[in-house]
């Protein structure tokens, strides 16, 4: 854990529990999983490209010295494709506090050619010593419908791309958070009690269409909410490059006081603004 990696509540932000999954999972597959990384006897260079992220965060997780435990499984073999669950957790005298569970599906893609590949029984035999029971699934993300307050022109770093010339799959987070912040500013700019509270991220889930790659022109994110509760709204974005669809994701936020560090109730003007946007 790194002093970096905390927000303005002094929480770790839920972009970097993306990175710490990552960490973990790489060491598996580096330590006991299958080669699933390396060359083909055609020389072409293989990996593994995440299809999709599901996360769930449960409790707060703030800065310390001892590191955090991480443990992780496979759910799902298929043909093309596995997918992996996570729990973030400490073992304390009272019991385990998790602090967040999630689950990834894989896929093996040979990057010279932009394709996935099915996975050989080697690496089906090898991922099924991990196998245990998976996590319950979210829906399906729904498309979303362009909407002016809602446009945000993503420029991508060039420190965002990972060795295969690809933006690593954590940075997508990243996107879809720095493009609803400006949503919620331009929502609550004007109304009273909207500087009162903040939101804290519940579930994040990620579906990665056709990989974003470093250039000098703008992506174009398009975000809506499109639910609203007592407590939590839902946030769903779309990166786009044109007419081609990169990525989409479903976010839950849950109206949070910092100093009860406990969920509220909006303010009746802020929840009446963001049901106006929901029905747009």
């Amino acid at each position: 854990m790194r002093w970096a990696d905390l927000d303005l509540l002094g929480h770790v932000n839920n972009v970097v529990y993306v990175d710490y999954l990552q960490e973990a999972r790489v060491d598996m597959m580096r330590s006991h999983g299958p080669a699933l990384s390396g060359r083909t006897g055609d020389g072409l260079v293989e990996g593994v490209v995440v299809v999709r992220h599901e996360v769930t965060y449960r409790a707060p997780l703030v800065f310390r010295f001892r590191p955090i435990s991480i443990e992780c499984w496979v759910t799902e073999i298929r043909a093309a494709s596995f997918t992996m669950a996570y729990e973030i957790f400490d073992e304390t005298p009272e019991g385990r506090v998790v602090h967040l569970r999630a689950s990834t599906v894989l896929t093996p893609y040979v990057f010279a050619t932009e394709r996935p590949r099915r996975l050989s029984a080697e690496e089906k035999e090898t991922l099924a010593v991990f196998l245990e029971e998976p996590l319950p699934a979210s829906p399906k993300i729904e498309p979303v419908t362009p909407w002016a307050p809602g446009h945000y022109p993503l420029h991508v770093r060039f420190s965002d791309v990972d060795v295969y010339g690809h933006v690593n799959n954590v940075k997508y987070f990243e996107y879809f958070q720095e493009a609803r912040i400006p949503l919620m500013e331009r929502l609550g700019r004007d109304l009273p009690g909207a500087g009162d509270f903040h939101v804290v991220v519940a579930q994040t889930d990620v579906d990665y269409k056709v990989p974003i790659l470093f250039r000098l022109e703008p992506y174009d994110v398009h975000s809506r909410i499109t639910h609203v509760g007592s407590k939590s709204f839902t946030i769903e974005s779309e990166i786009r490059d044109g007419e081609t669809l990169l990525s989409r994701a479903r976010v839950v936020l849950v109206c949070f006081d910092s100093a009860t560090q406990r969920s509220i109730e909006p303010p009746t003007a802020y929840r009446e603004a963001m049901l106006a946007v929901v029905s747009a």
